[in-house]
Formats: structure tokens, C-alpha cells, sequence
């Protein structure tokens, strides 16, 4: 393996000599990493005396927990130090960081810690087996199942014995806990449990006794009859989808990464060098009732295969920390049925979920990819500086993005090959936020691997259904998602993508009405599932009927359109930028931040002059004055001076960056520059350990 194109196998680089000192930065989280890896952690450093009264002061307390000298800090001024449990969490994660050789009776004192003590747990528990012995490990595992009451903890223990193939119970003691308890998850433990042991299915109950779809699918796991017929040479490859539905963008949690994946499945399924591509996606109880099938081929070469999770739907980015043994477990059982060995997963999300598929990789012999990104990193400093110490929800917000950068760091040090979205600077952000990252390609960093979106394919009857998109648009203004046919002729603003705090369309809604635009645009967003909706769309939805309530002409100058399918919207994007119906459009994305931004590119692609974030990956591609406008997203005001901006600008001028938008676009962010640089990445990293 060559650092030139992978990452150093399966060991986080330690500290450097001491005495090496590491750039300062303003960022405290930046500081801190840049210090630890550097090896320079001497005192002061990046702690602050002043950290009494504001939300900063918990982050660099939980900085200096983590990455500082000492097992947890002390504040002067008399302030409390965070607690137990965090400290915990933050020295475990350090001696994960530094693969610290703790024993298991050390990892297993942290059974009752919580989701995030768990995970670093589970991290470190397969070295831990490795260094004490196989033996050792079984007989603390019997001793502490066989005596704990506590069926939770003894659904952990078994996770973990599945996770080293262990086997402290007998087929029969497993098959009684699992019969005997109420607690689901214990009992969903104890049958995964059953498939180490010989005789372990033939105690499993009959799939009639399941309690609903799920539990009849984990006691008679079906096999994935995926047709490989051996005409294609090349790599077969898996790519994971967990967020959300891949087949229904703007719908919950489902966004741009749904459109990318769909689109780079289908191409990369039919590029040189490429076998066949699996996408896989999370299955929940209503998806599973509603089609049982485990796997269906969207296009040639390219199979959808569900992972059945036990919730409802697919798992939001704060709970699939719940589901990461039995994401673990399905995956592998499932790649691991397929007629021909898996070549590569790539992994695009740092979260459990991605933990889990990594370590399904490993169990079928797959290499592993994954796309780091500059996030929850960036800003991360900046959003909780100013939130309230007793804010107990904005807490927890905050110990989750900590939970996930130290998901990115183990993500880093699994994989074989770490690629990156390309940014402004090349991969300079990314480096800054992963310093392990600095030594690859001679010290270029990670390659940046394009990204693109698939060609559009107008249907045989193009035309009619853009006028039929543009009718029910301006189908009347009394209605909540259509506009008054006589607006037809003002500037229109458009909008796409799931209704989301990160979104901000209530932001967007606030800034039209401030900036009084709603008396000479219209404002049309895109996005959100049908009723009952999730919290989030819900919420969002409530918001700007709260906006709203108060002015009835900005009301009738306003419209919000369920989810469309991806070409639907593509086809309502080109049906607006056309010069024959008359329609002055922009589009317009007001997110806080996006990673890269497919819905921006797709209106640029489509003729649509467009305006993004000045924050996250749209900067590499939008140059403000040249091919679209940058807009401050950080507040109502900076984002009410952006539209007013746009509004002020001559047709001449909309005309030309929505002429340099569309030219940048189809010349270099096509999905097959896209698939065809990770063909050659996915080819590089399966041979990488070869003579």
C-alpha cells in the first residue's frame, strides 16, 4: 500500500515527537486536532481561563477532555466540570486515538455509558480481544452475561461478541435469553448471536412467532439473488445510502446524495473496469410491509439492495447510533450471500451508519472507501459559541458533532483509500480539519474525486409536460402550492430540496418578506414529503405558515410543491429558464452550508441563474459576479441583502450568468468524469496490496 494513493492502513497516526509545534488557529476544534497530532500538547495551549458563560466554554472543555493532558478539565471560577460520562467518552476516544492497549476488562467497566461510550467501545473491543486472547475475552463475557440481570447490557455484550466472533453462551443459553426477555433489542442480539453457533439457527424460533416483518426477515434471512452473469470484467462495487430513500429526493431526509448515488450507480455500472454496482439503502417496517422485496435492479448492472433496520423508515442521522450492530450484521450476511465476492464499499457519511458498513467490509473482505468532508467540523466552533449553558438540546447537538468528527477520524484510519469533495482550495479546508490526512499524495492530501450530475433525457413529449408543470404552477394564487396566473410575468424565485432546519426555507421566506421582494417576485420552493411529514418538514412548514399569516399578497405570491421526482424537477427547471414562456427566474439555495450542492448544479445545468452559500462546497464552482451570486446564509439580513442584490440587477446580466453557469456545468460536472475517476480509484485501492 502506498500513501501516494491510500491512507495508512488501520492505524490512526500517532502524535509526532513532542516539540513539534503545530500551526495556531483561531478555530479551537482546529487548534486542539492540530496540536494532538502533532504531538504538542503542552499546557495552555488551546484552553481558555475564560469559558464560564458561554456555549464555547462547554466545547473547549470537551476539547480539552479529549484531545488535552488530563482526564477531564477543571474551570477556574468555580464552574462545573463536565461530567462523568463525558469524561469517559472523551479518554477512551483519546486512547483509541492514540491505540492505547486497554485491556477488556477496562472496555467492559463501560457497559451502562450510553450510545457514544458503546461506540468507542465497540472500537476498540476487537484489538483489545487480539492483544488478551480469544479465551480470556469469552469467559469475561459468559461471567458478566450470565450474572447481569440487565438485558441491555447483555444485548451490548452479545453485539460484541457477534462483532469478534466469540461465543461465551451455548446455543441453548442464548436460545432461553432471547425467549425469556421483553427488551426487543436483547432479544434481536441473542438471535444474531445464534448464527456464530453450529447448532445456533436450529434454535431459533418458527418465523410465525415473529412479532412483525422484521423479526420474521433477522429469523429466516433471505438470500440476495442478484443475477451475475460473468459478461462484464472488473470490480464489483457497493456504495451506501442509509439517510433517507434513494428513490424519493426532498422527502425527509432524502436530498442531493439520493441523486447523486442514483445517477453514479447507473454510470458507473456500464464504465470500463466496473462489474456491477450495489446501492445500499436502509429498509424500515413500512418500506418492508409495503414491498418485501430485498433487491431490485434499477438499471443494467446496478442493484438496489435494502438493509432492513427495525424503526419505522430509515433512521435519522441522531438515533442510527441504535441500529449499528444489526446494520453491521445484515450487511455482511447479505453481501456476503451474493454469488461473487465484493470488491469495494465506499462509505460517503461520517456516522454509525457508516461505522457499520465499514466494519461489514471488513467481515466479506472488501476494501473500504470513504469521502471525507470538511463537516460537522467547519463552523463547528462558531454555532455553539453563543448558545445557552442550560439549553439542553443545543448540548446534546453539540456532544453530537463531537460524536461524529471522532466517527470521521475512525472512518480515516479503517480505510484503504480516503477520497475528497473537491472545495475552493482544493483539499487544503479538508487537511486542516484532518491533519492525518496532510502526508498523502506526497503531501497534497486526499485526490479530489469531481462530482457531477447525470445528463438530462427529455421524454418523447417534453413539451407538453413542461407546460403541463408550468400550468399546475400557476394553477391559482388561492392555492398553497400554485400561483396566480397574472404573477406569470414577475421575477420568479425557485428553490429545491427537503424542508430542514439546514435548509432554511423559513430563512429564505423571512428575507422575501423583509426585503419587501414579495410586492414584485414570486417565490416558489420545492420539497418535503406528503402529510403526516416528519418533525423536521413539519416544523418547517409551520414556520412559514407563521411568516405568511400576516401578509395575504405575499401569500398569494407563494407557493410550496411537495417533493417531485428528480426529473420532474429538472424538467420544471427547464421549462422556467426557457426564453420562449417568459418566465425571469433564479434559483436560489439558502442552506447554511452545502457539502457540494447537486440541486444548484442542476439548476445551472438547466439554463437557471442561480445563487448558493458562501459557506461549503457551492464556492468551488459559483464565482460570485461571474457565473452566479454568493449569498451571506448566516442570518435574515444577510441573506435579505443578497436577494435584494439579485433584484437590482439588469436582465443582461441575469442572462450572462446564467449562459456562464450552464457552459461551466455541462464541460466539467458530468456524472462520467465523475464515475470514471472513481473507477480508476476503486482499481488503484484493490490492488494496492498486491506484489
Amino acid at each position: 500500500m502506498t500513501m501516494s494513493t491510500v491512507s495508512s492502513a488501520h492505524t490512526v497516526a500517532p502524535p509526532g515527537p513532542v516539540g513539534v509545534v503545530a500551526p495556531v488557529d483561531s478555530d479551537p476544534l482546529v487548534a486542539a486536532r492540530a496540536r494532538f497530532f502533532a504531538g504538542s500538547i503542552g499546557p495552555g495551549g488551546y484552553r481558555s481561563a475564560d469559558v464560564r458563560a458561554s456555549g464555547r466554554g462547554e466545547l473547549l472543555q470537551l476539547l480539552e477532555a479529549e484531545y488535552g493532558p488530563r482526564p477531564w478539565s477543571t474551570v477556574a471560577g468555580g464552574d462545573p466540570v463536565l461530567d462523568r460520562n463525558d469524561a469517559a467518552v472523551a479518554s477512551l476516544r483519546r486512547a483509541c486515538r492514540l491505540a492505547v492497549p486497554l485491556s477488556p476488562e477496562a472496555l467492559l467497566a463501560h457497559t451502562r455509558g450510553g450510545p457514544r461510550l458503546e461506540a468507542v467501545v465497540a472500537e476498540m473491543w476487537p484489538g483489545a480481544v487480539q492483544r488478551h486472547g480469544r479465551e480470556h475475552a469469552e469467559a469475561l463475557l459468559r461471567t458478566l452475561v450470565t450474572t447481569d440481570p440487565d438485558t441491555a447490557a447483555s444485548a451490548f455484550l452479545l453485539n460484541l461478541a457477534v462483532a469478534a466472533g466469540l461465543c461465551p453462551l451455548t446455543a441453548a443459553e442464548a436460545a432461553e435469553l432471547a425467549g425469556s426477555t421483553k427488551d426487543r433489542a436483547a432479544r434481536h442480539a441473542a438471535w444474531r448471536y445464534l448464527y456464530l453457533l453450529p447448532d445456533g439457527p436450529a434454535r431459533l424460533p418458527d418465523p410465525s412467532a415473529a412479532e412483525d416483518v422484521y423479526e420474521r426477515l433477522l429469523i429466516a434471512p433471505p438470500a440476495v439473488p442478484i443475477g451475475w452473469d460473468g459478461s462484464r470484467p472488473g470490480k464489483l462495487v457497493a456504495q451506501t445510502m442509509l439517510l433517507g430513500r434513494l428513490d424519493r429526493p426532498g422527502e425527509g431526509l432524502s436530498g442531493g446524495l439520493s441523486v447523486l448515488l442514483g445517477g453514479l450507480g447507473d454510470r458507473l455500472a456500464v464504465t470500463e473496469g466496473i462489474a456491477g454496482v450495489v446501492t445500499l439503502v436502509a429498509a424500515g417496517h413500512d418500506d418492508l410491509e409495503r414491498d418485501p422485496r430485498m433487491v431490485r435492479e434499477r438499471g443494467p448492472g446496478h442493484w438496489v439492495l435494502r438493509i432492513p433496520v427495525d424503526a419505522a423508515g430509515p433512521p435519522p442521522p441522531s438515533g442510527i447510533h441504535l441500529h449499528r450492530p444489526a446494520l453491521t450484521w445484515w450487511a455482511a450476511r447479505l453481501l456476503g450471500s451474493m454469488t461473487r465476492p465484493l470488491d469495494v464499499l465506499h462509505v460517503r457519511y461520517a456516522d454509525d451508519g457508516s461505522l457499520a458498513m465499514a466494519e461489514a467490509a471488513a467481515r466479506v473482505g472488501a476494501r473500504l472507501v470513504f469521502t471525507a468532508a470538511p463537516d460537522p467540523h467547519r463552523h463547528l466552533a462558531d454555532r455553539h459559541a453563543h448558545r445557552s449553558p442550560l439549553d439542553a438540546e443545543a448540548a446534546e447537538e453539540l456532544r453530537h458533532d463531537v460524536h461524529r468528527i471522532f466517527a470521521a477520524d475512525r472512518l480515516v484510519d479503517r480505510a484503504d483509500a480516503v477520497v475528497a469533495i473537491p472545495g475552493q482550495g482544493g483539499t487544503q479546508e479538508l487537511v486542516r480539519h484532518f491533519p492525518v490526512l496532510a502526508g498523502l499524495n506526497d503531501g497534497a492530501g486526499p485526490s479530489a474525486i469531481p462530482e457531477g450530475i447525470a445528463p438530462y433525457r427529455p421524454a418523447p413529449d417534453e413539451d407538453e409536460r413542461r407546460d403541463a408543470l408550468l400550468s399546475a404552477l400557476f394553477g391559482g394564487g388561492h392555492r398553497p402550492h400554485s400561483l396566480d396566473p397574472a404573477d406569470r410575468g414577475l421575477p420568479l424565485l425557485v428553490s429545491v430540496g427537503r424542508l430542514h432546519p439546514v435548509k432554511q426555507q423559513d430563512l429564505l421566506v423571512r428575507a422575501w418578506l423583509a426585503s419587501g421582494l414579495y410586492a414584485t417576485t414570486t417565490l416558489v420552493l420545492v420539497g418535503g414529503g406528503p402529510p403526516p411529514g416528519t418533525a423536521a418538514e413539519n416544523a418547517m412548514r409551520a414556520r412559514i405558515r407563521s411568516l405568511l399569516l400576516g401578509c395575504p399578497r405575499a401569500r398569494s405570491r407563494f407557493a410550496l410543491l411537495p417533493a417531485l421526482p428528480n426529473e420532474s424537477v429538472r424538467r420544471l427547471q427547464r421549462a422556467l429558464a426557457d426564453p420562449a414562456n417568459g418566465i425571469r427566474a433564479w434559483y436560489v439555495c439558502p442552506s447554511a452550508k452545502e457539502e457540494f450542492g447537486i440541486a444548484v448544479l442542476e439548476a445551472m445545468e438547466a439554463g437557471l441563474p442561480a445563487a448558493g452559500p458562501r459557506r461549503g462546497g457551492v464556492t468551488h464552482y459559483l464565482r460570485d459576479g461571474v457565473n452566479g451570486i454568493l449569498l451571506d446564509t448566516s442570518s435574515a439580513a444577510g441573506l435579505e441583502s443578497g436577494l435584494r442584490r439579485m433584484a437590482a440587477l439588469p436582465e443582461r446580466e441575469r442572462e450572462r450568468f446564467a449562459r456562464a453557469g450552464r457552459g461551466l456545468v455541462t464541460t466539467r460536472y458530468s456524472i462520467e468524469a465523475m464515475a470514471n475517476a472513481l473507477a480508476r480509484q476503486y482499481a488503484a485501492v484493490s490492488k494496492a496490496d498486491q506484489p
